[in-house]
């Protein structure tokens, strides 16, 4: 079951609005939070990313002189671990459609020394501005439920992945515990926006945030997407309880 947007809207966490306006939506909501995000992602999840991302660079198998693309990057966490574990015969390509993340992420590797290994890309992940078979590994880290078409996005990404390539989605999901469902309602709906509030002085774009991963395709449906986009051995492996998948699929 794929997810597309019917009668020239989509969903803008629980608002309909036009597909042509989502793309300003979502920028203006990480134009405002560019410059809290990495703090905001320590607290709002406890430091627990860390984690999350860390077993996304294990499953990867990244091998040194890969390519890898790392979509949606962001402040570019992964994309600095890919930069050490690729080597000066690898590449990275640091890749966000907002230029406010790109360039906190920019500056932010720069200062901490990553090395000259590192591209950086504004690039929409529906049509990804690369040749065809060009990446090992592509990885999208809380970024795929803020792409407008989902579908258009796997099938881009599956393009520019070399035979044999992985794909590896990273992102907020659904839990069957339903004492966690009502701990993590409260938390996102109630502690969260006050959050944003308090940290960001943007409550607004964290309700937003709350409300888009209540909108993304639960694992089973993603995992269908990814197979209809043209990738294999597609699975998914859950963590904190299922708040956060990990999906993996190979391009044949």
């Amino acid at each position: 079951m794929s997810e597309k947007p019917q009668d020239n809207t989509t969903h803008f966490g629980f608002r309909e609005i036009p597909v042509e306006e989502k793309v300003r939506h979502v920028a203006d909501v990480f134009h405002s939070v560019a410059g809290k995000y990495d703090l905001m992602n320590d607290l709002m999840s406890g430091g627990v990313h860390r984690l999350w991302k860390r077993i996304t660079i294990e499953r990867s198998g990244v091998r040194a002189g890969q390519s890898v693309l790392d979509i949606a990057g962001g402040t570019g966490d992964l994309t600095r671990k890919f930069s050490r574990l690729v080597g000066p015969t690898g590449k990275v390509v640091l890749a966000d459609i907002n230029d406010s993340m790109l360039k906190v992420g920019r500056d932010k590797l720069i200062n901490s020394g990553t090395a000259g290994n590192v591209e950086y890309v504004q690039a929409n992940a529906e049509a990804l501005p690369f040749a065809d078979n060009t990446f090992d590994i592509i990885t999208i880290a809380f970024g795929l439920r803020n792409v407008t078409d989902k579908d258009a996005a796997l099938r881009s990404m599956q393009r520019v992945l070399k035979p044999g390539g992985k794909l590896m989605v990273l992102e907020f999901s659904k839990t069957q515990n339903i004492a966690l469902t009502k701990i993590y309602d409260f938390y996102s709906f109630n502690i969260l926006p006050q959050m944003g509030k308090l940290i960001a002085n943007d409550s607004e774009s964290y309700r937003y945030l709350a409300e888009s991963i209540r909108m993304h395709p639960d694992q089973e449906t993603l995992k269908d997407m990814m197979e209809e986009a043209g990738l294999v051995n597609c699975r998914y492996e859950n963590m904190t309880g299922g708040v956060v998948a990990l999906h993996t699929g190979i391009k044949p």
